[in-house]
């Protein structure tokens, strides 16, 4: 993901990718932000999501220092991630064809947008965040939705425990002959 995100060479889509993979947001939703949807105060941006739900998605510090100095260098008026013509956001087209690009001339596979959302999912179930959190910052209506978005990964699997380890250790004591029973042979 450092690689990637190190190859952008253009400064809103670079900023524009990072903001989806610091947030989880859908690409639509990404190029639908203004500036005014950033709250420093509660350090929050307010998503509007699928089916107009509005949504708040918690904001990393980095991310909103990142973001000051974005918005210093390119100046955004109403679309934080404006296109050629500054009046409109910027074409999800030229995102794909900008991420296409950029893994070509880093020799990586395949990444999209929606790489990064499911990037975002999955780093955040290897940190211990909880599979309805993620479900509420993703803006999924189903937790089987976002179930599918993540994946078992190693460090998964490394914290699970068995219930047998739960256990107090006892000895295993042999068991009690029964009645009418020939005694064991050694």
């Amino acid at each position: 993901m450092a690689r990637f995100l190190a190859g952008v060479r253009s400064p809103v889509l670079a900023m524009l990718l990072r903001t989806i993979y610091a947030s989880g947001l859908r690409l639509s939703e990404a190029l639908a932000l203004e500036p005014a949807h950033i709250d420093s105060q509660r350090m929050v941006l307010c998503v509007l999501g699928k089916g107009q739900k509005e949504r708040l998605i918690p904001l990393s510090p980095q991310l909103l220092a990142e973001l000051r100095a974005y918005w210093v260098k390119v100046r955004p008026r109403r679309w934080l991630f404006p296109g050629k013509d500054k009046e409109q956001q910027l074409c999800a087209s030229a995102v794909q064809r900008g991420c296409q690009k950029i893994c070509r001339e880093q020799g990586l596979p395949r990444i999209t947008p929606h790489t990064l959302r499911h990037c975002y999912a999955s780093h955040l179930l290897e940190l211990g965040t909880d599979l309805r959190t993620i479900q509420a910052l993703l803006g999924h209506y189903r937790v089987g939705t976002t179930a599918l978005y993540t994946h078992v990964t190693l460090a998964g699997l490394r914290q699970v425990q068995s219930p047998l380890d739960q256990l107090p250790s006892v000895t295993a004591a042999p068991p009690a002959p029964t009645p009418g029973a020939a005694p064991p042979t050694t």
